[in-house]
């Protein structure tokens, strides 16, 4: 019998390609549909392993979920960007492979991603996601979100409704 090992780390450069890969994956299947395809395909196509590479060289704080030497999920996180909002930090972005997705890894990663913030010496924090990503809008609100604002995002003419939740 073997143990199967799901652990979270913070990201190196040569995990470029793993999190390009989840990255790639995952947001074809999240926003396929949601966001017009010429935008999303330009957005998916930018984020290749040479970005994240830079990224994570850059300081950006990137969390990665891995398994058995894979690359499943990821997270970037850090100081919250809308100063409208009191919370000191933010989860920008979480997404895994979709294999991986309704198992409980995210919200690992999520957790993961919070103690990350809490060793920055940020206790509270917001994530903003698409309103049409039901998915996305229950997993926040079972992992004890609060809803507390909203605001839009535009791709490619077409206008999307965005909410904000809060953990404090």
């Amino acid at each position: 019998m073997s143990i199967l090992s799901i652990e979270s780390r913070p990201a190196k450069a040569d995990d470029a390609f793993g999190v390009s890969a989840v990255h790639d994956s995952s947001w074809r299947q999240t926003y396929g549909g949601l966001i017009p395809h010429k935008a999303l395909e330009t957005m998916v196509r930018r984020r290749d392993p040479k970005w994240w590479a830079r990224a994570i060289r850059n300081s950006t704080r990137v969390l990665v979920l891995e398994s058995m030497g894979q690359i499943v999920g990821y997270a970037t996180l850090g100081p919250n960007r809308i100063s409208a909002l009191p919370q000191s930090g933010e989860v920008y972005e979480l997404y895994l492979l979709p294999e991986y997705q309704g198992v409980g890894l995210g919200k690992k990663l999520f957790l993961d991603a919070r103690t990350e913030l809490a060793k920055l010496g940020i206790g509270d924090c917001v994530v903003w996601v698409l309103e049409d990503n039901q998915p996305a809008v229950q997993f926040y609100t079972n992992a004890g979100g609060r809803m507390v604002a909203e605001g839009t995002e535009t791709f490619n003419g077409k206008t999307l409704n965005k909410v904000a939740f809060v953990w404090n």
